[in-house]
Protein backbone atom coordinates (compact mmCIF):
# COMPACT_ATOMS: atom_id res chain seq x y z
CA UNK A 1 0.00 0.00 0.00
CA UNK A 2 1.18 3.64 -0.60
CA UNK A 3 1.18 6.26 1.50
CA UNK A 4 2.64 9.61 1.31
CA UNK A 5 4.41 11.24 4.29
CA UNK A 6 4.92 14.73 5.74
CA UNK A 7 7.68 15.98 7.98
CA UNK A 8 7.09 18.53 10.33
CA UNK A 9 10.08 20.15 12.24
CA UNK A 10 10.29 21.70 15.39
CA UNK A 11 12.90 22.70 18.12
CA UNK A 12 10.91 20.90 20.25
CA UNK A 13 10.73 17.76 18.20
CA UNK A 14 10.35 16.47 15.21
CA UNK A 15 6.81 14.73 13.88
CA UNK A 16 6.73 12.24 11.27
CA UNK A 17 2.69 11.83 10.20
CA UNK A 18 1.55 9.12 8.05
CA UNK A 19 -1.06 10.48 5.40
CA UNK A 20 -3.78 7.59 4.69
CA UNK A 21 -5.15 10.06 1.67
CA UNK A 22 -3.57 7.77 -0.78
CA UNK A 23 -5.01 4.50 1.04
CA UNK A 24 -8.43 6.26 0.07
CA UNK A 25 -7.90 7.25 -3.58
CA UNK A 26 -7.20 3.08 -3.66
CA UNK A 27 -10.13 2.04 -1.87
CA UNK A 28 -12.42 4.20 -4.23
CA UNK A 29 -10.66 3.01 -6.89
CA UNK A 30 -11.44 -0.81 -6.03
CA UNK A 31 -15.09 -0.33 -4.55
CA UNK A 32 -16.48 2.14 -7.56
CA UNK A 33 -14.61 0.05 -10.60
CA UNK A 34 -11.98 2.40 -10.89
CA UNK A 35 -13.28 5.12 -13.13
CA UNK A 36 -12.38 7.87 -10.38
CA UNK A 37 -9.88 10.64 -11.75
CA UNK A 38 -9.94 12.30 -8.66
CA UNK A 39 -7.29 14.60 -7.53
CA UNK A 40 -6.45 14.94 -4.24
CA UNK A 41 -3.69 17.31 -4.43
CA UNK A 42 -5.21 20.05 -1.99
CA UNK A 43 -7.15 18.09 0.38
CA UNK A 44 -3.67 16.09 0.57
CA UNK A 45 -2.10 19.15 1.72
CA UNK A 46 -4.71 20.21 3.73
CA UNK A 47 -4.91 16.90 5.96
CA UNK A 48 -0.83 16.77 5.99
CA UNK A 49 -1.03 20.00 7.41
CA UNK A 50 -4.05 19.21 10.30
CA UNK A 51 -2.12 15.97 11.22
CA UNK A 52 1.32 17.63 11.57
CA UNK A 53 -0.49 20.00 14.10
CA UNK A 54 -2.48 17.62 16.12
CA UNK A 55 0.63 15.34 16.23
CA UNK A 56 2.58 17.67 18.20
CA UNK A 57 3.04 16.25 21.46
CA UNK A 58 2.12 18.08 24.76
CA UNK A 59 2.42 15.15 27.03
CA UNK A 60 -1.64 14.89 27.05
CA UNK A 61 -2.04 18.13 28.92
CA UNK A 62 -2.62 20.28 26.06
CA UNK A 63 -3.27 20.69 22.58
CA UNK A 64 -1.44 22.52 19.86
CA UNK A 65 -4.02 24.00 16.94
CA UNK A 66 -3.59 25.37 13.45
CA UNK A 67 -4.68 28.71 14.10
CA UNK A 68 -3.18 28.74 17.95
CA UNK A 69 -0.02 29.98 19.12
CA UNK A 70 2.94 29.74 17.11
CA UNK A 71 6.76 30.34 18.25
CA UNK A 72 8.15 33.38 17.56
CA UNK A 73 11.12 32.59 16.40
CA UNK A 74 10.35 30.11 13.55
CA UNK A 75 6.08 30.44 13.42
CA UNK A 76 5.63 26.77 14.24
CA UNK A 77 2.58 26.16 16.49
CA UNK A 78 3.12 25.35 20.00
CA UNK A 79 1.36 23.38 22.38
CA UNK A 80 -1.01 25.54 24.31
CA UNK A 81 -1.33 23.65 27.79
CA UNK A 82 -4.43 22.68 30.11
CA UNK A 83 -4.49 24.88 33.40
CA UNK A 84 -1.57 24.17 35.80
CA UNK A 85 0.85 22.67 32.92
CA UNK A 86 3.18 24.74 31.00
CA UNK A 87 6.59 23.92 29.49
CA UNK A 88 7.16 23.44 25.70
CA UNK A 89 5.45 20.22 25.62
CA UNK A 90 3.10 21.03 28.95
CA UNK A 91 4.85 18.59 30.88
CA UNK A 92 5.50 20.91 34.04
CA UNK A 93 2.59 20.96 36.39
CA UNK A 94 2.63 23.69 38.63
CA UNK A 95 2.35 23.16 42.55
CA UNK A 96 -0.19 24.59 44.65
CA UNK A 97 -2.37 25.60 41.74
CA UNK A 98 -5.54 26.44 41.65
CA UNK A 99 -8.89 24.24 40.58
CA UNK A 100 -10.61 25.72 37.99
CA UNK A 101 -14.28 24.60 38.67
CA UNK A 102 -16.00 28.11 37.39
CA UNK A 103 -16.11 27.63 34.10
CA UNK A 104 -18.74 25.45 32.12
CA UNK A 105 -16.01 24.55 29.05
CA UNK A 106 -17.34 20.83 28.09
CA UNK A 107 -13.95 19.58 27.91
CA UNK A 108 -14.64 16.14 29.35
CA UNK A 109 -15.82 15.63 25.46
CA UNK A 110 -12.83 15.76 23.98
CA UNK A 111 -11.51 12.04 24.60
CA UNK A 112 -14.16 10.78 22.46
CA UNK A 113 -13.33 13.24 19.34
CA UNK A 114 -10.21 12.26 19.98
CA UNK A 115 -10.93 8.50 19.09
CA UNK A 116 -13.48 9.85 15.67
CA UNK A 117 -10.64 11.90 14.66
CA UNK A 118 -11.19 10.76 10.68
CA UNK A 119 -15.40 10.90 10.88
CA UNK A 120 -15.33 14.07 12.64
CA UNK A 121 -12.64 16.15 10.82
CA UNK A 122 -13.35 18.26 8.03
CA UNK A 123 -11.97 19.92 5.16
CA UNK A 124 -13.65 22.77 3.37
CA UNK A 125 -12.20 24.17 0.30
CA UNK A 126 -12.02 28.16 0.08
CA UNK A 127 -15.02 28.48 -2.43
CA UNK A 128 -17.05 26.37 0.34
CA UNK A 129 -20.59 28.29 0.84
CA UNK A 130 -19.27 31.57 -0.44
CA UNK A 131 -23.29 33.07 -0.46
CA UNK A 132 -25.30 34.50 2.05
CA UNK A 133 -28.06 31.41 1.60
CA UNK A 134 -28.05 28.45 0.76
CA UNK A 135 -29.74 27.76 -3.19
CA UNK A 136 -33.46 27.44 -1.39
CA UNK A 137 -32.64 31.25 -0.23
CA UNK A 138 -32.92 30.20 3.59
CA UNK A 139 -30.00 30.11 5.77
CA UNK A 140 -30.70 27.26 7.37
CA UNK A 141 -28.79 23.59 5.97
CA UNK A 142 -31.67 21.22 5.19
CA UNK A 143 -29.42 18.51 5.62
CA UNK A 144 -28.18 19.48 9.38
CA UNK A 145 -32.33 20.04 9.92
CA UNK A 146 -32.55 16.58 9.27
CA UNK A 147 -29.69 15.37 11.19
CA UNK A 148 -31.36 17.43 13.90
CA UNK A 149 -34.69 15.91 13.47
CA UNK A 150 -32.55 12.17 13.69
CA UNK A 151 -30.92 12.77 16.90
CA UNK A 152 -33.72 13.72 18.73
CA UNK A 153 -35.86 10.49 17.60
CA UNK A 154 -32.68 8.15 18.57
CA UNK A 155 -32.22 9.95 21.79
CA UNK A 156 -36.07 10.31 22.51
CA UNK A 157 -35.65 13.80 24.35
CA UNK A 158 -37.76 15.78 22.27
CA UNK A 159 -40.91 15.77 19.45
CA UNK A 160 -39.69 17.52 16.00
CA UNK A 161 -42.40 15.78 14.14
CA UNK A 162 -44.63 18.60 12.19
CA UNK A 163 -42.38 21.56 14.79
CA UNK A 164 -40.30 24.10 13.05
CA UNK A 165 -36.59 24.34 13.71
CA UNK A 166 -34.31 27.38 13.64
CA UNK A 167 -30.57 27.69 14.15
CA UNK A 168 -28.60 30.30 16.17
CA UNK A 169 -25.24 31.10 16.97
CA UNK A 170 -25.08 29.16 19.84
CA UNK A 171 -28.15 29.39 22.58
CA UNK A 172 -27.57 32.26 23.55
CA UNK A 173 -28.54 33.50 20.48
CA UNK A 174 -31.61 31.52 19.81
CA UNK A 175 -33.27 32.91 23.41
CA UNK A 176 -32.71 36.12 22.87
CA UNK A 177 -34.51 35.70 19.65
CA UNK A 178 -36.90 33.45 21.55
CA UNK A 179 -37.59 36.10 23.80
CA UNK A 180 -38.06 38.76 20.87
CA UNK A 181 -41.02 36.25 19.12
CA UNK A 182 -43.01 35.84 22.43
CA UNK A 183 -43.10 39.60 23.59
CA UNK A 184 -46.28 41.26 22.69
CA UNK A 185 -46.09 43.49 19.35
CA UNK A 186 -48.74 46.21 20.38
CA UNK A 187 -48.74 46.76 23.88
CA UNK A 188 -48.04 49.74 25.92
CA UNK A 189 -46.34 47.36 28.81
CA UNK A 190 -43.77 45.21 28.38
CA UNK A 191 -43.46 41.70 28.66
CA UNK A 192 -42.22 40.76 31.91
CA UNK A 193 -39.61 37.94 31.66
CA UNK A 194 -38.81 35.91 34.56
CA UNK A 195 -37.14 32.74 36.09
CA UNK A 196 -36.53 30.26 39.08
CA UNK A 197 -33.71 31.13 41.64
CA UNK A 198 -31.16 29.46 41.37
CA UNK A 199 -31.28 30.56 37.55
CA UNK A 200 -28.77 30.84 34.77
CA UNK A 201 -27.44 34.75 35.16
CA UNK A 202 -27.44 34.85 31.13
CA UNK A 203 -30.87 35.46 31.14
CA UNK A 204 -31.33 38.32 33.14
CA UNK A 205 -28.31 39.79 31.71
CA UNK A 206 -29.26 39.76 28.36
CA UNK A 207 -32.70 41.51 28.97
CA UNK A 208 -31.03 43.98 30.80
CA UNK A 209 -28.11 44.80 28.50
CA UNK A 210 -30.97 45.00 25.36
CA UNK A 211 -33.18 47.37 27.20
CA UNK A 212 -35.93 46.79 24.98
CA UNK A 213 -39.29 48.19 25.60
CA UNK A 214 -40.56 44.91 24.49
CA UNK A 215 -39.49 43.26 27.46
CA UNK A 216 -38.35 43.72 30.75
CA UNK A 217 -36.52 41.20 33.53
CA UNK A 218 -38.74 40.86 36.44
CA UNK A 219 -36.80 37.83 38.86
CA UNK A 220 -37.63 35.29 40.33
CA UNK A 221 -40.90 33.11 39.09
CA UNK A 222 -41.85 32.50 42.60
CA UNK A 223 -42.81 35.99 43.13
CA UNK A 224 -44.94 36.29 40.32
CA UNK A 225 -47.19 32.84 40.93
CA UNK A 226 -50.09 34.70 42.58
CA UNK A 227 -50.22 37.94 41.16
CA UNK A 228 -53.74 39.29 40.36
CA UNK A 229 -53.26 41.20 37.27
CA UNK A 230 -53.50 38.55 34.61
CA UNK A 231 -53.72 40.94 32.19
CA UNK A 232 -49.73 41.12 31.71
CA UNK A 233 -47.45 39.15 29.45
CA UNK A 234 -45.33 37.24 30.99
CA UNK A 235 -42.25 35.09 30.03
CA UNK A 236 -40.67 32.07 31.98
CA UNK A 237 -37.68 30.70 31.57
CA UNK A 238 -37.92 27.54 32.33
CA UNK A 239 -34.39 25.56 32.83
CA UNK A 240 -34.92 21.89 32.40
CA UNK A 241 -32.01 20.19 33.82
CA UNK A 242 -31.56 23.56 35.70
CA UNK A 243 -28.30 25.00 35.40
CA UNK A 244 -26.87 25.12 38.19
CA UNK A 245 -28.50 22.48 40.39
CA UNK A 246 -29.64 19.92 37.48
CA UNK A 247 -33.49 19.88 38.52
CA UNK A 248 -35.65 19.16 36.05
CA UNK A 249 -37.72 22.56 36.47
CA UNK A 250 -41.34 22.83 35.82
CA UNK A 251 -43.32 26.18 35.18
CA UNK A 252 -44.45 27.81 37.90
CA UNK A 253 -46.39 30.81 35.57
CA UNK A 254 -49.92 30.15 33.93
CA UNK A 255 -51.99 32.24 32.07
CA UNK A 256 -53.39 32.98 28.99
CA UNK A 257 -50.79 35.69 28.60
CA UNK A 258 -47.93 33.75 29.63
CA UNK A 259 -45.46 32.44 27.13
CA UNK A 260 -42.41 29.78 28.57
CA UNK A 261 -39.09 29.05 26.64
CA UNK A 262 -37.74 25.96 27.67
CA UNK A 263 -33.62 25.78 27.98
CA UNK A 264 -32.65 22.31 27.97
CA UNK A 265 -29.19 22.62 26.75
CA UNK A 266 -28.23 19.16 29.58
CA UNK A 267 -31.20 17.28 28.36
CA UNK A 268 -29.00 14.85 27.39
CA UNK A 269 -28.16 11.37 28.69
CA UNK A 270 -24.70 12.75 29.15
CA UNK A 271 -26.34 14.59 32.75
CA UNK A 272 -30.12 13.27 33.11
CA UNK A 273 -32.39 10.28 33.13
CA UNK A 274 -34.92 11.21 29.81
CA UNK A 275 -38.44 10.02 31.04
CA UNK A 276 -39.93 11.24 28.15
CA UNK A 277 -39.53 13.13 24.67
CA UNK A 278 -39.98 17.20 25.65
CA UNK A 279 -43.17 18.53 23.71
CA UNK A 280 -43.38 22.00 24.57
CA UNK A 281 -44.06 24.90 22.43
CA UNK A 282 -40.74 25.83 22.46
CA UNK A 283 -37.92 24.24 23.24
CA UNK A 284 -34.21 25.66 23.14
CA UNK A 285 -30.64 22.75 22.73
CA UNK A 286 -27.41 23.85 21.87
CA UNK A 287 -24.44 22.01 20.44
CA UNK A 288 -21.90 22.76 23.11
CA UNK A 289 -23.22 20.34 25.96
CA UNK A 290 -24.09 17.60 23.14
CA UNK A 291 -20.82 17.43 21.83
CA UNK A 292 -18.90 19.44 23.20
CA UNK A 293 -17.97 21.82 20.65
CA UNK A 294 -19.03 25.35 22.63
CA UNK A 295 -16.49 26.95 20.51
CA UNK A 296 -18.34 26.28 17.20
CA UNK A 297 -21.45 28.77 18.49
CA UNK A 298 -24.31 26.41 17.05
CA UNK A 299 -27.73 26.22 18.90
CA UNK A 300 -30.91 25.38 17.65
CA UNK A 301 -34.67 25.63 18.71
CA UNK A 302 -37.69 23.43 18.47
CA UNK A 303 -40.73 25.53 17.79
CA UNK A 304 -44.58 24.83 17.43
CA UNK A 305 -46.41 27.79 16.16
CA UNK A 306 -45.27 29.46 12.70
CA UNK A 307 -45.97 32.87 13.55
CA UNK A 308 -43.57 32.75 16.47
CA UNK A 309 -40.68 30.44 14.23
CA UNK A 310 -41.31 33.24 11.45
CA UNK A 311 -41.05 36.07 14.38
CA UNK A 312 -37.61 34.26 15.22
CA UNK A 313 -36.70 33.95 12.20
CA UNK A 314 -37.05 37.36 10.99
CA UNK A 315 -35.31 38.60 14.33
CA UNK A 316 -32.33 35.98 13.27
CA UNK A 317 -32.00 37.38 10.20
CA UNK A 318 -31.72 41.35 10.85
CA UNK A 319 -29.24 40.69 13.87
CA UNK A 320 -26.82 38.16 11.95
CA UNK A 321 -28.17 36.60 8.66
CA UNK A 322 -28.44 33.41 10.10
CA UNK A 323 -25.52 30.98 11.69
CA UNK A 324 -21.91 30.61 9.78
CA UNK A 325 -21.95 28.21 6.86
CA UNK A 326 -18.92 26.87 8.27
CA UNK A 327 -20.27 26.08 11.68
CA UNK A 328 -23.34 24.62 10.11
CA UNK A 329 -20.80 22.41 8.04
CA UNK A 330 -18.80 21.16 11.35
CA UNK A 331 -22.30 20.74 13.26
CA UNK A 332 -23.18 18.35 10.27
CA UNK A 333 -20.26 16.64 10.24
CA UNK A 334 -20.05 15.79 13.79
CA UNK A 335 -23.73 14.87 13.97
CA UNK A 336 -23.02 12.78 11.26
CA UNK A 337 -20.70 11.13 13.72
CA UNK A 338 -22.18 10.53 16.66
CA UNK A 339 -25.27 9.04 14.88
CA UNK A 340 -23.14 6.06 13.09
CA UNK A 341 -24.01 2.74 13.98
CA UNK A 342 -26.45 2.70 16.38
CA UNK A 343 -26.06 5.84 17.37
CA UNK A 344 -25.31 5.76 21.06
CA UNK A 345 -21.53 5.81 21.42
CA UNK A 346 -21.24 9.41 21.94
CA UNK A 347 -23.89 9.11 24.41
CA UNK A 348 -22.58 6.26 26.56
CA UNK A 349 -18.92 7.84 26.85
CA UNK A 350 -20.52 10.82 28.18
CA UNK A 351 -22.93 9.26 30.41
CA UNK A 352 -19.89 7.19 31.81
CA UNK A 353 -17.44 10.12 32.33
CA UNK A 354 -20.15 12.10 34.51
CA UNK A 355 -21.76 9.66 36.09
CA UNK A 356 -18.12 8.54 37.40
CA UNK A 357 -16.86 11.94 37.99
CA UNK A 358 -19.70 12.68 40.05
CA UNK A 359 -19.75 9.30 42.48
CA UNK A 360 -16.05 10.36 43.13
CA UNK A 361 -17.13 14.34 44.13
CA UNK A 362 -20.28 12.42 46.07
CA UNK A 363 -18.36 10.11 48.06
CA UNK A 364 -16.15 13.04 48.95
CA UNK A 365 -18.62 15.48 50.33
CA UNK A 366 -20.35 12.70 51.66
CA UNK A 367 -17.65 12.22 54.30
CA UNK A 368 -18.00 15.85 55.47
CA UNK A 369 -20.67 17.48 57.45
CA UNK A 370 -19.24 21.05 56.58
CA UNK A 371 -20.43 21.07 52.96
CA UNK A 372 -23.16 19.22 51.32
CA UNK A 373 -24.78 18.63 47.15
CA UNK A 374 -27.52 18.96 45.63
CA UNK A 375 -30.13 15.73 46.19
CA UNK A 376 -32.02 14.85 43.04
CA UNK A 377 -34.49 10.98 43.13
CA UNK A 378 -33.40 8.52 40.50
CA UNK A 379 -35.56 8.41 37.61
CA UNK A 380 -36.99 6.14 34.59
CA UNK A 381 -34.80 6.42 31.85
CA UNK A 382 -36.09 5.51 28.24
CA UNK A 383 -32.81 6.01 26.42
CA UNK A 384 -31.38 3.18 29.00
CA UNK A 385 -34.38 1.50 29.39
CA UNK A 386 -34.11 1.65 33.41
CA UNK A 387 -33.82 3.69 36.58
CA UNK A 388 -30.99 5.90 36.68
CA UNK A 389 -28.84 8.50 39.15
CA UNK A 390 -28.68 12.01 37.54
CA UNK A 391 -25.01 12.75 36.52
CA UNK A 392 -25.48 16.65 36.28
CA UNK A 393 -22.88 18.67 35.02
CA UNK A 394 -22.76 21.33 37.80
CA UNK A 395 -22.15 20.46 41.57
CA UNK A 396 -24.56 22.73 43.72
CA UNK A 397 -22.57 23.01 47.12
CA UNK A 398 -23.17 24.15 50.11
CA UNK A 399 -21.75 25.72 53.07
CA UNK A 400 -23.43 24.59 56.33
CA UNK A 401 -21.46 25.77 58.70
CA UNK A 402 -23.56 28.72 60.36
CA UNK A 403 -20.03 31.10 60.28
CA UNK A 404 -19.48 30.29 56.78
CA UNK A 405 -21.62 32.84 54.91
CA UNK A 406 -19.51 33.37 52.03
CA UNK A 407 -18.79 29.35 50.52
CA UNK A 408 -16.83 30.80 47.50
CA UNK A 409 -14.35 32.58 49.94
CA UNK A 410 -13.77 29.14 51.61
CA UNK A 411 -13.20 26.96 48.58
CA UNK A 412 -10.91 29.85 46.96
CA UNK A 413 -8.83 29.50 50.19
CA UNK A 414 -8.73 25.92 49.76
CA UNK A 415 -7.53 26.63 46.13
CA UNK A 416 -10.95 26.15 44.40
CA UNK A 417 -12.42 28.59 42.21
CA UNK A 418 -16.41 27.77 41.76
CA UNK A 419 -18.97 30.10 40.57
CA UNK A 420 -20.49 32.46 43.63
CA UNK A 421 -24.11 31.68 44.31
CA UNK A 422 -25.57 35.02 44.04
CA UNK A 423 -24.43 34.72 40.56
CA UNK A 424 -27.56 32.52 40.47
CA UNK A 425 -29.39 35.11 42.61
CA UNK A 426 -29.31 32.16 45.18
CA UNK A 427 -27.55 32.96 48.36
CA UNK A 428 -23.94 33.10 48.89
CA UNK A 429 -23.79 30.03 51.15
CA UNK A 430 -23.99 27.86 47.54
CA UNK A 431 -21.06 27.44 44.84
CA UNK A 432 -21.84 26.22 41.53
CA UNK A 433 -18.63 23.72 40.81
CA UNK A 434 -18.11 22.78 37.48
CA UNK A 435 -17.91 18.74 36.96
CA UNK A 436 -17.41 19.28 32.94
CA UNK A 437 -14.11 21.30 32.19
CA UNK A 438 -11.02 18.65 31.50
CA UNK A 439 -9.79 15.61 33.12
CA UNK A 440 -6.47 17.54 34.39
CA UNK A 441 -9.15 19.99 36.11
CA UNK A 442 -11.42 17.71 37.49
CA UNK A 443 -8.62 15.17 38.99
CA UNK A 444 -7.35 18.68 40.42
CA UNK A 445 -10.71 19.94 41.80
CA UNK A 446 -10.78 15.98 43.52
CA UNK A 447 -7.58 16.25 45.40
CA UNK A 448 -7.81 20.05 47.04
CA UNK A 449 -11.60 18.67 48.01
CA UNK A 450 -9.82 15.90 49.53
CA UNK A 451 -7.39 17.69 51.44
CA UNK A 452 -10.25 20.24 52.47
CA UNK A 453 -12.53 17.24 53.81
CA UNK A 454 -9.89 15.47 55.06
CA UNK A 455 -8.67 18.66 57.32
CA UNK A 456 -12.36 18.53 59.17
CA UNK A 457 -12.14 16.95 62.84
CA UNK A 458 -12.89 12.95 63.04
CA UNK A 459 -13.07 12.71 58.76
CA UNK A 460 -11.21 9.58 57.45
CA UNK A 461 -10.91 9.74 53.64
CA UNK A 462 -9.92 6.11 51.97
Amino acid sequence: MVKTSFKFNSKYGVCLVSSVILNLFFVLNTYVGGNWNLNLSWTSRAAAEAEAVAALFCSGHGRAYLDGLVDDGNGEPVCECNSCYSGSDCSHFTPDCIANANDGDPLFLEPFWSQHAANSAVVAAGWHRLSYSYPDDTNISKELERLIRKLHAVVGNAVTENRYIIFGAGSSQVLTAAVYALSPENSSLPAGVVASVPYYALYRKQVEHFNSQKFKFEGDAHQWMNKSDSSKYMIEYVTTPNNPDGRLNKPLLQGPNVNTIYDRAYYWPHFTPIPAPADEDLMVFTLSKLTGHAGSRFGWAVVKDETVFNRMTDHMGLNSMGVSRDTQLRAFKLLTTALKGDGRGLFHFGYHTMKTRWERLSSIISLSKRFSLQKINPQYCTFYNKVREFSPAYAWVKCEREEDTDCYKVLQEAKITGRAGNAFSAEDRYVRLSLIRSQDDFDLLIEHLNKLVSDEDGVKIM
